[in-house]
Formats: C-alpha cells, sequence, structure tokens
C-alpha cells in the first residue's frame, strides 16, 4: 500500500479523513521525489533528473515524472495518438527509441494541464514495463516507484500462534513475527520448523511484492494459496525469510486462542513481475541489493 494504491488514504481507505465538508472522491497528489532517478532502455540511459515528480493518482502506484529537459534529445517520438485524462486534460504519446530499440505508447506528457496541476508542466512519464529498468542512483527499483508513504515494521513476539485445518494443527508457535504493513491488516509468520509441512503442497506461479520480493504459495488440502512465503525476501524485510503466513480467510489462525478474521486491509491485489525478468532472474538481480 501506498498514498493511493490499494487501502491507502487517497485510494480504497479503510480509514477517513475527518473533516467536516464533503470530500471528493478522486484526490491527486503530486511532490518531488527528493531522489535521482533514471530510466533504462536497450543499455542506455534515456532520462537522468534529480528533479523528478511523483504523482499519485487514486487507485494507481506512483508514477515518476521527468523533466523533458532530463531526457534524451532523440529518445521521444512523438506519436499521433492524443487521449483525455479525467483529471489532467490531454494526454500526447511518444514512442520511445534507442539503440534500434522502439517501444510504442511507452511515454506520454499531459499537455491540456489545469492550471491547478501546473507542477506536471514539461514532464514526461515513461510505462514501467516498456522500460528495461528505472533506477535510483545505480540501484534498479522493482515492480513500480517507490512510495514514501509505504512502511513495513516487522516485530518479533511471544504470542500464541495455532493454524489448523478442520481441527487437525498445521503449525504452532510461540514465536512467530508480526509483520504491519501501511493500510494492511497485520500479517503473522510462522518459522518453518514450527510448521508440519506435510499439509503443504506448492503450486505453480509467484507474485512480487516490491517491498517484501518473490512469494511462493501452497494448497492445503481443498484450501487453495492458503499460505505462502517469501523464500528470500528482500533485505529490508529479511527477518521473514523462509518463515510461513497463512490467509485467515482461507484456514483457521488462532492468536492466544482467538480466531483471527477477515478484515479490512487483508486482501491485497496481486503484483505482477516486471517485464523481461523471470523469478530466477529477479532472485540473482536481487542478491546486488544486499
Amino acid at each position: 500500500m501506498g498514498l493511493s494504491w490499494q487501502q491507502g488514504p487517497l485510494g480504497a481507505t479503510v480509514g477517513r479523513f475527518l473533516i467536516p465538508d464533503w470530500q471528493p472522491q478522486r484526490l491527486l497528489f503530486a511532490e518531488p521525489a527528493r531522489r535521482r532517478m533514471r530510466v533504462e532502455l536497450a543499455g542506455e540511459w534515456i532520462a537522468d533528473s534529480e528533479e523528478v515528480i511523483l504523482l499519485h493518482e487514486p487507485g494507481r502506484y506512483p508514477v515518476a515524472y521527468f523533466p523533458i529537459s532530463s531526457i534524451s534529445s532523440t529518445a521521444l517520438i512523438p506519436e499521433e495518438r492524443k487521449t483525455q485524462h479525467k483529471d489532467l486534460g490531454e494526454t500526447s504519446w511518444f514512442t520511445v527509441s534507442v539503440g534500434g530499440k522502439e517501444s510504442r505508447h511507452a511515454a506520454w506528457q499531459h499537455t491540456g494541464l489545469p492550471e491547478h496541476a501546473s507542477i506536471l508542466d514539461g514532464f514526461v512519464a515513461f510505462a514501467w514495463r516498456a522500460m528495461d529498468g528505472f533506477y535510483e542512483e545505480d540501484e534498479r527499483i522493482f515492480g513500480h516507484a517507490a512510495d514514501p508513504y509505504h512502511r513495513i515494521d516487522i516485530r518479533q513476539t511471544s504470542r500464541h500462534l495455532v493454524v489448523q485445518d478442520s481441527g487437525q494443527t498445521i503449525a504452532e508457535t510461540r514465536r512467530p513475527l508480526v509483520l504491519y504493513e501501511s493500510g494492511f491488516a497485520p500479517r503473522w509468520y510462522v518459522p518453518r520448523a514450527d510448521v508440519d509441512e506435510s499439509f503443504l503442497r506448492m503450486v505453480e506461479g509467484q507474485t512480487f511484492c516490491p517491498y517484501k520480493g518473490l512469494a511462493s504459495y501452497y494448497d492445503i488440502g481443498e484450501r487453495h494459496k492458503a499460505a505462502w512465503s517469501y523464500q528470500e525476501a528482500w533485505p529490508e524485510a529479511a527477518r521473514i525469510s523462509d518463515y510461513i503466513s497463512f490467509e485467515a480467510d482461507k484456514i483457521d489462525v488462532f492468536i492466544d486462542e482467538k480466531k483471527l478474521d477477515l478484515e479490512p486491509g487483508q486482501k491485497v491485489t496481486p503484483h505482477g513481475i516486471d517485464r523481461g525478468l523471470d523469478p530466477a532472474e529477479l532472485m540473482e538481480r536481487a542478491k546486488d541489493r544486499q
């Protein structure tokens, strides 16, 4: 979650602003990123700027906008394509071309901005999956532009956690980790040694979290993807590496004998792996972050 994605305060929030007047359904927020960002295509840097603007739009990941002066003068080929953004007016599109590689509809600029959105005047955004990579300084950023409002805290606890399926105990521990992630319900992670893995059947398919890494899933009996594990979590979340978490709306999870129920912020929207990366390459590149 971030400012505008999923349960963020500008998205489908589970909280509310305590204001007396009516609040518009859509609120956009733009701010300086305050970090150097670069865009790579075909082995070349086509954009490099410390003046990036982040746009937070309801229901979307944050989008990085680059000053047009920071973009290679030959990289952008104007297209005839024009679209209309519901809040930001007419939008012009570009093909991005470099080193003999072309990517159509890969960049855009809002050319009919209302006065209150003039902060984006002269800025261009790139489609994340159309580029070969986005970087902050020399480190590749996976998934989407980093959201400064997204936070993860992992805490050790001695609370008694039990996972059961039709009365059969699958996991029991007094040393779980609880992961608090901005806007989401707490997630409880169990050391693998405290799980009876005979109940778990790994399934094909993985999802990617830009903040935690690559997640693998397990069926438990007839319950599809009732558990998951970040077998090699990103360094920022390394404490949960190879721990197992259980989906409380699919399997019975008890904390200090109290059954967990589905609550707002528990459901999440899976994120796909970046264009051109398979899981093995993603994990290999992730080692560079350590």
